[in-house]
């Protein structure tokens, strides 16, 4: 008698696969090794930093750097990267290094992760994202060292490896204080290598090659070689540049006389601060300014670009840039009665449109559950909440300073808040789907109704 075989989705292995990393990192992080104190923390306190590093988010419910020992930060540090690459990655990557055939389940898996149009060259695909990918936290440890090993130390070059990953995978976690970077609110360098870190690991994958590509073959044309990338890379780009360049100007302008953040600051720091928190709330987590300082017009807008967060394929969160410019530019075209969607001459599939409209609907189907019910455990501000909820959904890391007074209830809210932002809305959706077997599907007539 033959047993039938469990089928599962690739939204459904996702799903998994983010689950056991989580449930297996909140076991080690509640070992007693893992405690600086030499106590277990609690399983909900693990559970939650298991969490959000997996999530690759950064709210915390606990000072990373006085409650975890070296052990526990190292067990962080894993599951961070194994969160902003993905399971998936580096599992086919560990495969590819040891010689291991990889099935076509498993390359459908990574087509089906990155959004890949083709099952071909997929190993040589994983292993220069992974190469890139420790290229650049280790170019990024290597700048925070001349920074860090002066002021610590040995010890310094741990907390640059660290914060290297963390940037990069937009995790926002850090053990080097207890608020974040806003010791380093006047540095330059820390400024310049974090926002770095975080663009390159929030523009996506596909971005970073498209862009390769271009250079090697068009860089003799100058600026002129932007016409030569695939739309996907023309929009990531166009948005990242725009959102970063007005949410800095917005927070610019109102934190400019704000006494509580930019007040005494010099021009350069107050840009330089702009910038910051522009790009950091792109789902990036860390901060030069105490959140719950901003001025309420600061702390919304925050609140919306962490809601849009970063870009496909890449290790952010949120509905990602090119959802919000698809979703733009079919509202213009159907306010201008046009039946086509176009950007850079070309035009925009509608499935495309559906997918952003489905992207976005469930995002913030998620924002207010979450908002409601943590609004019901808590005696936090509406702002407060909002603004730790959109954090969550979109897996940024940001907090008005209410995630260490939690209950449990409010931390198992958050908890689930950040798990399902990061496997993303459309898996959500899809996980829980029932396939249908027959083909033969009967439409249902159609009939006008009204919108708007």
């Amino acid at each position: 008698m033959k047993t039938k075989r469990l089928s599962l989705s690739t939204a459904q292995i996702i799903m998994l696969s983010f689950l056991c990393a989580i449930l297996l990192g909140s076991i080690l992080l509640s070992l007693p090794i893992s405690s600086a104190s030499g106590k277990s923390v609690g399983y909900i306190d693990a559970l939650f930093t298991a969490t959000t590093a997996t999530c690759v988010t950064g709210l915390v419910t606990l000072p990373t750097v006085s409650t975890w020992s070296i052990f526990g930060q190292v067990v962080i540090l894993i599951l961070i990267q194994i969160g902003g690459l993905g399971i998936i990655t580096v599992m086919s990557w560990l495969m590819a290094i040891l010689n291991k055939r990889i099935s076509l389940t498993d390359r459908l898996l990574i087509q089906d992760a990155f959004n890949l149009n083709s099952l071909s060259g997929l190993v040589k695909f994983i292993k220069k994202v992974v190469l890139g990918t420790f290229v650049v936290e280790g170019i990024g440890a290597l700048l925070y060292m001349m920074v860090f090993i002066p002021q610590f130390g040995a010890k310094g070059i741990w907390i640059s490896i660290f914060n290297s990953i963390s940037a990069f995978c937009n995790a926002g976690i850090d053990i080097i204080s207890e608020n974040s970077l806003a010791d380093y609110v006047n540095n330059p360098l820390i400024n310049l290598v974090t926002c770095s870190l975080i663009i390159l690991g929030g523009i996506g994958f596909i971005v970073w090659w498209d862009i390769a590509r271009v250079m090697k073959t068009k860089r003799h044309l100058g600026i002129k070689c932007f016409k030569f990338l695939n739309l996907h890379t023309k929009i990531v780009l166009l948005a990242t540049f725009i959102l970063i360049v007005l949410g800095a100007l917005f927070i610019f302008i109102f934190e400019y006389n704000n006494p509580k953040t930019m007040q005494d600051m010099t021009l350069f720091q107050k840009i330089q601060a702009s910038f910051f928190q522009s790009v950091t709330t792109r789902t990036a987590g860390f901060f030069t300014i105490p959140q719950q300082d901003f001025t309420n017009a600061s702390s919304i807008l925050c609140v919306f670009l962490m809601f849009i967060g970063g870009s496909p394929a890449g290790t952010a969160g949120g509905i990602k840039t090119v959802t919000i410019v698809v979703l733009i530019l079919s509202t213009i075209a159907t306010v201008k009665n046009k039946n086509e969607a176009i950007i850079f001459n070309r035009n925009i599939d509608n499935k495309a449109i559906q997918k952003a409209v489905a992207v976005t609907a469930i995002s913030f189907t998620i924002f207010f559950i979450s908002t409601l019910f943590l609004s019901a455990v808590t005696d936090a501000s509406a702002l407060d909440v909002m603004y730790e909820t959109a954090s969550a959904t979109a897996t940024v890391g940001l907090s008005r300073n209410i995630t260490p007074m939690l209950n449990t209830f409010g931390k198992l809210i958050i908890i689930a808040t950040m798990y399902l932002g990061r496997i993303g809305p459309i898996s959500l959706f899809i996980a829980f789907s029932i396939r249908k077997e027959s083909q033969n599907i009967i439409k249902s007539p159609t009939e006008q109704i009204s919108v708007g």
